[in-house]
């Protein structure tokens, strides 16, 4: 029998790969991991936390207004981006030494060194070093890219945003998926003037129609230039508008902070004719899988048309003992969904219990201004299914109406008529996602419209609405 010096190799620190780690290290498994960059991965590092932590400040504007018409006495301030960034990192460096006591503490032997795979069972490390494993677990996540555009090298990405040495007072942001939504209302709320390109004609595509038309309407009506059916023609500094200027741009493919709008403004010309300036160009235009350069394809793993790690049902390759999990294969890109990968490998490879991931009626959220939460089938892919009810619902809430906003909220269920069983849930509101993670459990169970009619309202609340509806909107 072949020793090896661990039992388990896990390549990649964030969310999924730690909790692999961990999990598997209790099963009595010998287990180190290695990550080139810092711990805890894109969600707590670059992505959901520090986000999160900026969707939070930047609602307090409107906050100050709402409360005057409370009866407080409260004037407006200016918002300080230095010591909330100060503090945001400060955050994040506590959450990373979590994640590293959480290995250590749970036995796991860490390298900080980028790992790449020699053979099937041999992972060379960038500090020279070169260990071995029976198991080895592929957990390096993704990274943003910037479009094939002269001079993409001068916007950054949602990487960088949050490294910035100071808020732009203008700027441009490009795409329109759920980042770019997100970071057009935090940016919006933190008063830099925001411009949004989307080449298509609607932004969040892959949503409900209904869901995502609302927050684009209250996108609008709380300040974002949202401009649809547009992309960026040219660009350059605005202090030459040289469109053969070209700049460095790292081995990774990002662009150095120090080089992304550190020249002064950025001349921008679109699809449509029209030129602009702006402090900031942030493009938001998609991510891909880290699986580029690792040895992967030498030694038989399949990589798919996108980048990513092609895996069976139970998140083996190609090789019968190398597993991936996370955004590296490109299957749901979340973060609950990376550490249930993980758990679910652990099951199939160190508790002798063979178990598929679920990828089934996933709750999320979008934190837009308003949120989106969805779980389950839009109202488009559910009638291309089967027939359908729609029970549907748009009010303004209690709360922002006594204070005499414009906003709007959502509630939408879409059911099936023949059997009455609730085939997805869309709420568009504050808090959205708060709601649809208890939304999202009753939908899992399969649960009926009759079921969520049997369950008495809160009052008042705006949730309620999901079990006062009566009467279908509509059919289809």
């Amino acid at each position: 029998m072949t020793n090896f010096d661990y039992d388990l190799f896990v390549i990649g620190g964030g969310s999924g790969g730690v909790r692999a780690a961990r999990v598997a290290a209790g099963e009595g498994a010998k287990v180190a991991l290695a990550e080139e960059y810092r711990y805890g991965g894109t969600c707590v590092i670059r992505g959901c936390v520090p986000k999160k932590l900026m969707v939070f400040a930047s609602e307090y504007r409107e906050s100050f207004a709402d409360a005057r018409n409370y009866g407080w006495d409260v004037q407006d301030g200016a918002f300080d981006w230095h010591p909330f960034r100060k503090r945001m990192h400060a955050e994040l460096d506590r959450l990373e030494g979590i994640y590293r006591n959480l290995l250590k503490n749970s036995g796991v032997t860490s390298f900080d060194a980028r790992a790449t795979l020699k053979d099937r069972n041999t992972v060379e490390l960038s500090t020279g070093e070169t260990v071995t494993a029976k198991t080895i677990l592929l957990a390096m996540g993704g990274r943003p890219v910037k479009p094939d555009l002269p001079n993409a090298h001068l916007g950054i990405t949602s990487n960088e945003i949050f490294l910035l040495d100071e808020l732009p007072k203008s700027i441009l942001i490009v795409g329109g998926g759920y980042i770019a939504c997100e970071f057009a209302g935090i940016l919006n709320g933190l008063g830099v003037e925001v411009t949004q390109y989307y080449r298509g004609a609607q932004i969040l595509r892959g949503f409900d129609d209904e869901a995502r038309g609302m927050v684009a309407e209250q996108m609008r009506e709380k300040g974002i230039n949202l401009r649809l059916g547009i992309n960026i023609h040219q660009m350059s500094l605005a202090a030459d508008h040289d469109p053969d200027m070209t700049g460095p741009v790292g081995d990774d493919g990002t662009t150095p902070l120090s080089e992304a709008g550190k020249g002064g403004p950025i001349y921008v010309k679109s699809t449509q004719g029209d030129e602009a300036e702006f402090d900031q160009v942030m493009f938001a235009t998609g991510r891909v899988p880290n699986a580029d350069n690792m040895g992967l394809e030498e030694i038989g793993i399949e990589i798919g048309r996108r980048g990513e790690i092609v895996v069976d049902e139970y998140s083996k390759t190609t090789v019968d003992n190398i597993y991936a999990i996370g955004d590296v294969t490109n299957r749901v890109q979340l973060t609950p969904v990376a550490i249930r990968e993980g758990m679910a490998f652990v099951e199939t490879v160190f508790k002798d219990n063979p178990t598929p991931v679920d990828h089934d009626l996933i709750p999320s959220a979008i934190f837009t201004q308003p949120e989106m939460g969805t779980v389950g089938l839009s109202e488009e892919e559910a009638r291309d299914q089967e027939p359908i009810d729609v029970y549907c619902t748009s009010f303004r809430p209690m709360q922002t109406a006594f204070a005499d906003r414009p906003d709007r909220v959502l509630m939408k269920l879409v059911v099936s008529q023949k059997t009455r069983v609730v085939l997805g849930c869309h709420i568009v509101a504050p808090h959205a996602g708060e709601m649809i993670q208890l939304a999202g459990i009753a939908i899992k169970m399969g649960a009926t419209k009759e079921q969520f009619d049997q369950t008495c309202a809160v009052h008042p609340t705006m949730s309620e609405e999901l079990v006062t509806m009566k009467t279908p909107m509509r059919s289809a």
